[in-house]
C-alpha cells in the first residue's frame, strides 16, 4: 500500500484554517465544523451505497465508483480534520492510534 499523502494533507489542513481564521473562528469552533464535515461526508458515502444497490427508487441509482468516491472523500476529510487539530504531530499520532487499534485485531508477527 502506498502511504498517505501528509505534504498534501497538510495543506489542505493549512488552507482551510486561515480561510476559517480569516473569518474569525476559533480553533475549537474550526475543529467543530470539521467534524461535522466528516458526518456530511459519510452521509453522502451512504447515500451513495444506497444508491448502487438501488434500494430507494425515489433517489435513483448510483455506482460503486461513486461509492468509492465518496468513502474516499470521507477519509480525505478525516486526516484534514486530524491535521487541523494535530499540526505538528498528526502523522505520528495516526501511526500511534492506528499501531494501538490494529493490535486487537491482528495476531502480532
Amino acid at each position: 500500500m502506498h502511504g498517505i499523502p501528509w505534504d498534501t494533507i497538510d495543506q489542505l489542513a493549512r488552507r482551510f484554517t486561515d480561510h476559517d481564521t480569516a473569518l474569525g473562528l476559533s480553533p475549537e469552533e474550526q475543529w467543530s465544523l470539521q467534524v461535522l464535515k466528516i458526518a456530511e461526508e459519510t452521509g453522502e458515502a451512504a447515500q451513495a451505497v444506497i444508491g448502487a444497490r438501488g434500494t430507494n427508487p425515489r433517489k435513483g441509482t448510483s455506482s460503486w465508483d461513486d461509492a468509492h468516491a465518496e468513502v474516499a472523500d470521507v477519509v480525505v476529510t478525516a486526516l484534514v480534520a486530524l491535521a487541523r487539530m494535530r499540526p505538528d504531530d498528526a502523522a505520528e499520532y495516526l501511526d500511534r492510534h492506528l499501531a494501538a487499534k490494529s493490535a486487537k485485531f491482528l495476531p502480532s508477527l
